[in-house]
């Protein structure tokens, strides 16, 4: 755990003032935290489900991904009732389900340019579609 006051801290909570999209970024980063909303989405709300989904995550950073997310308010722990032991699955927020499409077209982003499409510099103020962009 860092320090609240600690240059990085300082340094993170500036950020988040100055743009919501290093706040946002900050929430879904790590490596396996697309993965597990996604899985989640698919129906693989229980951990054992969606240890099966993703082999190679171990059941520790498993457990300290989920409870992030839930920190994040993306997702909520909740009991099976009538279970024993207790079941526990895991439900999208209405936020992780906003996430969900925008997860999408970042893979589908992804797969664009690591099938090699071709990068070209866009004309001077212009974004995709001739767009002005905006500066953060």
């Amino acid at each position: 755990m860092r320090k609240e006051n600690s240059t990085n801290a300082i340094n993170e909570q500036f950020l988040f003032q100055v743009c919501e999209l290093n706040s946002a970024i900050a929430m879904i980063s790590g490596r396996w935290k697309s993965q597990i909303v996604y899985s989640i989405s698919q129906g693989n709300n229980r951990f054992h489900l969606i240890k099966k989904e993703l082999p190679n995550l171990s059941e520790q950073v498993l457990g300290r991904q989920l409870k992030e997310l839930e920190k994040h308010a993306i997702i909520i722990r909740k009991e099976i009732p009538g279970t024993i032991p207790v079941g526990i699955e895991y439900v999208l927020t209405n936020k992780g389900r906003d996430l969900v499409p925008i997860l999408t077209s970042l893979c589908e982003w992804g797969k664009t340019y690591e099938s090699g499409k071709e990068i070209s510099v866009c004309p001077s103020g212009l974004g995709q579609e001739g767009y002005p962009i905006k500066t953060l």
